[in-house]
């Protein structure tokens, strides 16, 4: 099912390029481009300004779907690191060659059930109810999140039962602005949204429980490139897995390892 996104002015959401520089770099040839899955964008915000800050070296953010990133990367897009959502798609890139190793994880994420509909029952178990008609969720075909998602609605029993209320998002970044303009009802997004500054105290929301879905094993990946940026992307990488961007990953809600 597909609905009409309304009000998407409101929400920074919609800005799917964020490109943050410094004023002492200024030679394009020394940005790092990093292709993030959307649920990393709030994160990805001050970890890339910290990186900035200690290096000088500018950083552009693309943010999308996993999927659709790697087919992005796989035709050629010149992108120097890919921060997924999963562990699938940059090992995919890897076994083809198009990486400089292989992937780690840098986080676990946790997926919510998130409302902007104050009177609204807000469970599992409710998610039947007739006052809601449409459950937003990411593409479970190229978004990690949206596959989790589908975990736990077959594991409620619920897939099935819900097929005609289900609105799928390309990203979690779309996802949001379904759920953020109340297009949907409710939906499934990644606890680092709501956990965000700029969306704290926006609707309400609950953590799904965990065992319901598989662990989401978020990886990252240096990608090859022809012309010979991985100077700078191996910075970058190396700081995504540094103490300062744990603690950050951490306030957004991502587990890490210690």
């Amino acid at each position: 099912m597909q609905i009409k996104n309304k009000g998407l002015s409101r929400i920074s959401i919609l800005f799917l390029t964020l490109i943050i520089s410094c004023n002492g770099a200024t030679k394009e040839s020394s940005k790092v481009t990093i292709a993030a899955s959307a649920n990393m964008q709030y994160a990805l915000g001050p970890i890339t300004e910290k990186f900035i800050e200690k290096t000088g070296i500018p950083c552009q953010l693309i943010l999308g779907s996993s999927g659709k990133h790697t087919a992005q990367i796989m035709e050629g897009a010149p992108f120097d690191v890919f921060v997924s959502a999963d562990m699938k798609y940059p090992t995919k890139l890897y076994d083809k060659g198009l990486t400089t190793a292989p992937p780690e994880i840098y986080a676990y994420g946790k997926l919510v059930l998130w409302t902007m509909v104050d009177e609204l029952p807000l469970s599992m178990a409710k998610l039947n109810d007739s006052s809601i008609n449409h459950i937003a969720l990411a593409n479970p075909k190229t978004a990690p999140y949206g596959q989790a998602a589908v975990e736990v609605l077959e594991k409620h029993a619920l897939l099935d039962r819900l097929k005609n209320k289900l609105v799928y998002g390309e990203s979690i970044g779309q996802t949001n602005q379904f759920i953020y303009s109340e297009s949907a009802e409710i939906g499934f997004t990644a606890q680092s949204v709501v956990l965000a500054p700029e969306m704290k105290g926006k609707g309400k929301w609950i953590l799904v429980n965990d065992t319901d879905y598989k662990p989401i094993s978020q990886g990252a990946v240096v990608i090859k490139q022809s012309e010979g940026n991985n100077h700078n992307a191996n910075k970058f990488y190396n700081f995504l897995f540094s103490n300062e961007a744990r603690i950050i990953l951490k306030d957004f809600g991502y587990s890490v390892d210690e």
